[in-house]
């Protein structure tokens, strides 16, 4: 067999073989996405592609991100957000556990959006690897589920004290299901939002 006929041979189980490097999930509401790393197991343990301007930008997604923060939390129960940054500051994120455990929640305060005023809740853990995408405009926070949990964020524009914005976590206008913890910490400044409107 001459080299071109391989060549063709390996490119066509190439395609019928291909995964993509990041699996994409769009939630409810639009444009936020829950991302899955595709794993290349072997005996050593795995290799997965964690960030790629192509597969975002192929996407039509914010593949420029300029600044990356780290939130470490002691504590089972720390409850921090809901957190956003008012335009022209407006940030994309994306959000992943590095270590422990978090229920990691979106809430959507754009008004012309056909799910204004909704929510989405996802388990972030070190272990299922999972990451967030947050568009502009839906306001961010997390609980811990376990002590001694970290979390990074990936932001697409730097952070602005100016415009930093919130939504009290316990809202009824939002109605966030959070899950049942016996002693939940939160500073007095996420607590004390004013009602949403």
């Amino acid at each position: 067999m001459d080299s071109k006929n391989t060549l063709t041979i390996v490119r066509r189980l190439s395609s019928v073989f291909y995964r993509p490097p990041m699996i994409f999930t769009e939630t409810k509401l639009k444009g936020a996405f829950v991302i899955e790393l595709e794993r290349f197991e072997d005996e050593r343990g795995f290799f997965a592609l964690s960030w790629s301007e192509k597969e975002f930008s192929e996407r039509g997604l914010e593949s420029r991100l300029v600044e990356c923060n780290i939130s470490f939390n002691r504590k089972r129960g720390t409850l921090r957000g809901m957190h956003y940054q008012q335009s022209p500051h407006g940030q994309v994120k994306v959000v992943r556990c590095t270590m422990g455990a978090i229920y990691d929640v979106i809430v959507d305060l754009r008004p012309d959006s056909p799910t204004f005023k909704q929510w989405v809740g996802v388990r972030l853990t070190a272990s299922n690897r999972l990451m967030l995408y947050i568009p502009e405009g839906l306001a961010h926070g997390f609980q811990t589920l376990e002590d001694d949990s970290e979390v990074l964020y990936q932001m697409s524009s730097p952070y602005v004290a100016g415009s930093g914005r919130g939504v009290r976590w316990n809202d009824t206008a939002f109605r966030i299901e959070w899950p049942e913890e016996t002693k939940r910490i939160i500073i007095a400044r996420d607590s004390e939002y004013a009602d949403f409107h």
